[in-house]
């Protein structure tokens, strides 16, 4: 990725030199003779780091600094100074200087300096969003399931990671996942990057339906300072921060139009121009997009690009439902049990045969998700050590025939049935209303509030029906 470096150096032969010598090693570098013309192309320009001579001919650099660390705060800065001195090293330190030399400048010392200074950048973008994100070392292990369509899925995906290390040039293909809501597209992605070879490097996830059009855009391609009212710095995008590892753009087909053709320049150039600014820099990264809405459909309307479906579509990756894996509940099921009784200090909390049996039949229409919630749900809705049928809260397959939801769906909570409703046969109230009243504390993580705002009930309500039904 071409890089933009400022240098203010009044020595014009050494300058000369400097500016030939990193322009060969694929830099872009802008020169000054004097603070004064340094800050002008500062200000004209999108850099990456500055190389500032401290004893320049109508300021010291120390103020030059000051005037930088005004307008842009992470810029680096490399001081050079002919005065060598602790005091000096100290000074422009303090004044927020990344490092310095002394000069006479050893040319192949200032490219590791440099290297350096835009590594930790790329690092401080990604950090800057991603803080809290854990590094994974695989990923395949984190696909629980021993049923067939997992074992077919893992193989899949080491197929990919294997084609991708024997890869001598070159971009690794785009990889489309697509799957239903919670069937754990996200793992997918990560077992693909952290598996391969760009796990050292960094992955960078974002939600594109969570953002609005103009903030996804600023989030992904990074903004220069100024580019809008609220752009008091320069921020490095999603985009380059990914440079050299993986970025993966979840629910792919909520991103707007205008998105969408950026994406696709993106896809065929490999370049990203920050919003407000004016040079394209060359990325390398390895692009993963998941969605659960039939893109076909959506380019058919007119909704999504075609060309870039197709670019994005290299490599299809299909998640089943939980449905579909048989065997695969009940193994997720005590997975999860123990994962939350480690997190609650309830590891000796255990199913009953017949939660086993009714976690086995059950439809599962939300998936590995809604199977984590059910069990958490249940975990805090029983205080001995013992999980049965009624703390899970949810409706007998019997009861349901093939529909895999509760006979009335929460958004229906509240409002009177109408004439021509369907009710299985064999349903019991008391079942219905224990299962839905599950449902709502799973989809709302325990929270008895949210629960009785989304079945339409005060909180008193609920907590009674909670006693009735001995629900926690």
């Amino acid at each position: 990725m071409a890089r933009g470096i400022l240098l203010i150096e009044d020595e014009e032969i050494l300058a000369k030199n400097i500016k030939r010598y990193l322009e060969r090693r694929g830099y872009e570098v802008l020169t000054a003779g004097t603070a004064s013309e340094g800050i002008q192309l500062f200000n004209q320009s999108e850099l990456d780091i500055i190389l500032l001579d401290l004893n320049l001919p109508d300021r010291h650099g120390l103020k030059v600094m000051e005037e930088i660390r005004v307008r842009d705060a992470r810029v680096k800065i490399v001081c050079i100074t002919g005065h060598g001195s602790v005091q000096t090293a100290v000074d422009a330190m303090k004044a927020g200087a990344y490092d310095y030399l002394v000069k006479p400048v050893i040319l192949s010392e200032l490219k590791i300096l440099i290297d350096k200074a835009l590594g930790q950048e790329q690092l401080e973008g990604a950090l800057s969003y991603f803080n809290s994100r854990e590094a994974d070392s695989s990923g395949l292990d984190k696909l629980i399931g021993d049923s067939a369509p997992m074992q077919r899925l893992r193989e899949r995906i080491r197929v990919l990671v294997e084609a991708e290390r024997n890869l001598v040039a070159g971009e690794p293909p785009a990889v489309l996942i697509r799957g239903e809501t919670g069937t754990g597209k996200e793992l997918v992605a990560r077992a693909l990057h952290f598996g391969g070879p760009r796990k050292a490097a960094p992955f960078i996830e974002i939600n594109c339906a969570a953002l609005p059009m103009q903030l996804l855009e600023s989030e992904l391609f990074g903004h220069e300072r100024g580019a809008f009212t609220d752009a008091k710095d320069r921020k490095v995008g999603l985009v380059e921060a990914a440079h050299g590892g993986t970025l993966f753009l979840d629910e792919i087909g909520d991103i707007e139009q205008a998105v969408q053709q950026k994406l696709l320049k993106l896809l065929e150039d490999r370049t990203v121009r920050r919003v407000g600014g004016v040079r394209d820099r060359k990325v390398d990264v390895r692009f993963i997009s998941a969605t659960n809405r039939p893109l076909e459909e959506l380019v058919r309307a007119g909704k999504f690009r075609a060309d870039l479906y197709f670019r994005l579509r290299v490599v299809t990756i299909d998640v089943p439902p939980l449905r579909s894996r048989h065997g695969d509940a009940e193994l997720l099921a005590r997975h999860f049990l123990a994962l939350h009784g480690r997190r609650y200090r309830r590891s000796q909390v255990r199913f009953s045969a017949g939660a086993v049996d009714r976690i086995r039949h059950h439809s599962w229409s939300g998936n590995v998700r809604e199977l984590r919630n059910v069990i958490e749900q249940a975990l805090l809705s029983t205080t001995g050590d013992v999980i049965d049928e009624a703390h899970l809260g949810i409706v007998p397959t019997e009861l349901l025939g093939s529909a895999s939801v509760p006979l009335l769906p929460l958004e229906m909570a509240g409002q009177p049935l109408c004439e021509n409703s369907a009710i299985p046969g064999g349903a019991k109230l008391i079942d219905m209303e224990r299962a839905l009243i599950g449902r709502a504390l799973a989809q709302t993580q325990g929270n008895v509030t949210r629960a009785a705002k989304l079945l339409g009930i005060s909180r008193d309500t609920l907590r009674y029906r909670l006693e009735k039904h001995r629900i926690g």
